[in-house]
C-alpha cells in the first residue's frame, strides 16, 4: 500500500540516497612521474643492480670434531709365564736409516751497511740516484748505472698530421675537404701542456683548436638552407706581404620542439686500462651528465666491453633516470679489451630501438686501447662505415694518458659520422655534456664538404692551414657517395687559409719555363679572389645541395679595413697550433710574446673564460723544457 505519510516519505528518500552506489568520476591521467635520485646501495638493488661488490667468500673452517672421554682403563689379571715360553734375550733391534740429514744452513751474512744516496746530473741533463736501498720493496733489482726501472712505456698514437704545402694557383686552384667540428686536439694539448710537456707534434690538429671556439658567426633563418657563410681577408701577422683568408660556417639552430628523439647506446669500456680516476670514473660523471638533459621520448642503452661484452641496461626511457644512474654506477672495471666485440652489441642493443624519426646514435667511451680479438684499425673503420650506411652512427669520447690510442679514436669516429672528443677532466665534461652537447647530438647536415676556388689573376700561391686528416679530392666534391663530416643543430665551422697574392713574396721559386696563364687568370681582379662552395645533405637524404658564395677582397692589394674580433682570435689561434708542431711556414721571428699579444688583442666578451684560458695557456707553453724524449 502506498505510503501517505509525508514525513515518512522524506525519511525513505534520504535512506535511498545513503545506500546508492556513488556514480563513477573520470579522472585525468596524471603524467608519467620523473625518478630521479642518487644512485645508492638500496636505492639501485630495486632494480636489480649490485653496486658494492660482493666480498670474497671466507675460507671454509675446518669440521669441528667432538671427543668423548676415555674409557676407563681395563685391569687385567697377569698370570705367570711358563719356563717353556720363555724366548732367551739376543740384544736390541738392528734399525738401517738412510743418510744423514744434511748439515743446517749457514745463518744470513749481516746486511751490509747503508751509504748515503748519491744524486748527480750528466752532462745531457740527466738525473742520476746511486745507493739506494727500498726495505720491503717488491721492485727489482736497478738497472745498470744506479738508475731506477724505466716507468710504463708511453704507447699514445696519433694520425699523421704533416702540415699542408704550399700550392701554386695557376696549377691548383682548388681546396677540398670535409668539415670537422671536433675538439678532441685542443683538450689533449691542454692536458700536456698543464702537465709541464710539449704536446706530440702529430696531437696538434689546428683546426680542432679553431674549431674549440665560438665566433658569433650571423646564424642562417631556415633550415631549409642550413648554413650561413662569412668571410674575411686579413694581413698575416707572421708573414709581411701574405694574407689570412677566414672562411666561417654557421649551421642552423634547431629549435626545441624540431628536435627528434635521441636514441644512444652508452657503449663504455670498462678493460683494466680504465680502472683509474681520469678514465672510467670520469666516463661515470659524463654520461650522468648527459642523463640530466634527456627527455621522456629519449632512450638509452648501457653496454660495456672488456674480456667480452655485455649489456648492463637495455633501452630504457630517458624518464627512468635513476634506473639510468644506477646502470653506470655499476660499472667496474677489470680485464682486457675487447672493443670489436663491444661495438658489435653496441649496434644490436642501438638496433632494438631504431627509429628513422630519431636519432640513433652510439656514444664510446674509452681510452682506446683494443687489445682482444680485431684490432686492426682498418677493419674497425670499415665495420664502422659499414653500420653507418644503417643509419646508426658513432661517436667516440677519450679519457685518460698513457695509452690513448687517439689515431683510432679519429678514424673510427669519422667513419662513423660522428664526433671525436677527449674529456680531460670534470670542466671539459661539463662543457662536451652540457648544453653544447646538442650541437652534436641532433644532426641538421650529413656529408658536408667545401671547396674553394682562388683566383689565379689575384692569388698566386695558397695553402690550408689544418685539415690535413680531412683533405678530399676536387672530384670528391660533387660525389654523393664520398662520405664527409656531419654537423649539429648550431655548431660552426672555421677555415683558414693562407694565400700569397700576386707580385708577392711567393714561397716556391720561379721556374724555367713559367706557366703564362698567371697573367690570364678568370675572374673578376679588381675583386673577386675565389669562390667558395659549399656541399650538404639534409639528415637522411641521399642527394646533395649546394651553396655557392663569391670571395671577395674589393680593395685591390689590401686588406679589410676593420677586421672582425672573430677573425683576430682565429689567426692567434692558428699560429699558437703552427708555433707548438714547429710548422714549416711559420716565420721563426713570430715568437710567443706575438701571439700572446695577438691574443689578447682580440679576447672580446668571453662570457665562459675559454679564451681567457687559452692565453694562460700560451703563457704556459712559452715555459716548457724542450722535448729531451720521442
Amino acid at each position: 500500500m502506498p505510503n501517505h505519510n509525508p514525513t515518512a516519505r522524506v525519511l525513505a528518500a534520504i535512506a535511498a540516497l545513503m545506500t546508492a552506489a556513488p556514480a563513477p568520476v573520470m579522472a585525468a591521467p596524471l603524467p608519467q612521474p620523473l625518478r630521479d635520485g642518487v644512485p645508492t646501495d638500496a636505492a639501485c638493488r630495486a632494480f636489480g643492480f649490485q653496486l658494492t661488490p660482493p666480498a670474497p667468500p671466507s675460507p671454509p673452517r675446518p669440521p669441528v670434531v667432538l671427543r668423548q672421554a676415555p674409557p676407563p682403563p681395563v685391569t687385567l689379571p697377569i698370570e705367570p709365564t711358563k719356563k717353556q715360553d720363555r724366548v732367551e734375550y739376543s740384544g736390541p733391534p738392528v734399525v738401517v736409516y738412510g743418510p744423514p740429514p744434511p748439515p743446517p744452513p749457514p745463518p744470513p751474512a749481516p746486511p751490509a751497511p747503508t751509504r748515503p744516496a748519491v744524486i748527480s746530473t750528466t752532462p745531457d741533463g740527466r738525473t742520476t740516484v746511486e745507493n739506494v736501498v727500498v726495505s720491503g720493496s717488491r721492485i727489482g733489482p736497478h738497472a745498470p748505472g744506479g738508475m731506477a726501472p724505466p716507468s710504463p712505456a708511453n704507447t699514445e698514437r696519433y694520425p699523421d698530421a704533416t702540415p699542408n704545402p704550399v700550392k701554386r694557383t695557376a696549377e691548383q686552384p682548388v681546396s677540398t675537404f670535409s668539415i670537422d667540428v671536433d675538439t678532441a686536439a685542443y683538450a689533449n694539448v691542454r692536458r700536456f701542456i698543464d702537465n709541464g710537456r710539449a704536446p706530440p707534434r702529430d696531437a696538434v690538429r689546428v683546426e680542432e683548436m679553431i674549431n674549440y671556439f665560438d665566433y658569433g658567426y650571423a646564424r642562417p633563418s631556415s633550415a631549409a638552407r642550413p648554413f650561413a657563410v662569412t668571410t674575411a681577408v686579413a694581413a698575416s701577422p707572421w708573414a709581411p706581404g701574405r694574407q689570412i683568408v677566414h672562411v666561417g660556417l654557421q649551421g642552423y639552430e634547431l629549435p626545441e620542439g624540431q628536435r627528434r628523439p635521441l636514441n644512444l647506446t652508452f657503449l663504455v669500456d670498462v678493460s683494466g686500462s680504465m680502472r683509474s680516476p681520469d678514465k672510467l670514473d670520469l666516463a661515470k660523471q659524463s654520461m650522468n651528465l648527459i642523463i640530466d638533459r634527456l627527455r621522456p621520448q629519449d632512450r638509452v642503452a648501457v653496454a660495456y666491453y672488456a674480456e667480452g661484452a655485455g649489456t648492463t641496461l637495455a633501452p630504457t626511457s630517458g624518464n627512468e633516470k635513476l634506473k639510468l644512474r644506477c646502470a653506470v654506477a655499476s660499472l667496474r672495471a677489470s680485464g682486457g679489451t675487447a672493443g670489436a666485440t663491444g661495438m658489435t652489441n653496441a649496434y644490436d642493443q642501438a638496433q632494438a630501438s631504431f627509429g628513422r624519426d630519431k636519432v640513433n646514435r652510439i656514444l664510446m667511451f674509452t681510452d682506446g686501447d683494443f687489445n682482444v680479438g680485431v684490432t686492426d684499425d682498418k677493419r674497425l673503420e670499415d665495420y664502422v662505415a659499414d653500420k653507418r650506411k644503417t643509419g646508426i652512427y658513432l661517436s667516440v669520447y677519450g679519457f685518460g694518458r698513457g695509452n690513448y690510442q687517439d689515431a683510432r679514436m679519429q678514424a673510427i669516429a669519422q667513419a662513423g659520422n660522428g664526433t671525436a672528443g677527449y674529456v680531460s677532466d670534470l670542466q671539459e665534461a661539463r662543457r662536451l655534456f652540457g648544453p653544447q652537447f646538442d650541437k652534436g647530438a641532433f644532426p641538421i647536415a650529413d656529408d658536408v664538404k667545401i671547396q674553394v676556388e682562388f683566383n689565379p689573376a689575384r692569388v698566386a700561391e695558397w695553402r690550408l692551414i689544418g685539415y690535413e686528416t680531412r683533405l678530399l679530392n676536387e672530384e670528391d666534391f660533387d660525389n654523393d657517395a664520398i662520405d664527409a663530416g656531419e654537423v649539429g643543430s648550431g655548431a660552426s665551422v672555421t677555415a683558414l687559409y693562407e694565400i700569397t697574392p700576386v707580385g708577392g713574396p711567393t714561397q716556391i721559386p720561379e721556374r724555367r719555363y713559367p706557366d703564362n696563364r698567371v697573367a690570364t687568370g678568370g675572374g673578376d681582379p679588381n675583386g673577386e679572389i675565389g669562390f667558395i662552395q659549399v656541399r650538404y645533405k639534409q639528415p637522411d637524404a641521399t642527394r646533395s645541395e649546394l651553396i655557392q658564395q663569391v670571395l671577395a677582397n674589393p680593395a685591390a692589394g689590401r686588406v679589410t679595413a676593420q677586421l672582425p674580433e672573430a677573425t683576430r682570435w682565429a689567426i692567434a689561434v692558428a699560429a699558437f697550433g703552427q708555433k707548438l708542431r714547429d710548422d714549416p711556414w711559420m716565420s721563426a721571428d713570430y715568437g710567443w710574446d706575438a701571439i700572446l699579444e695577438q691574443a689578447q688583442g682580440s679576447r672580446g666578451d668571453d662570457l665562459y673564460g675559454d679564451r681567457a684560458e687559452f692565453v694562460q695557456l700560451v703563457r704556459a707553453a712559452q715555459t716548457l723544457p724542450e722535448r729531451r724524449e720521442p
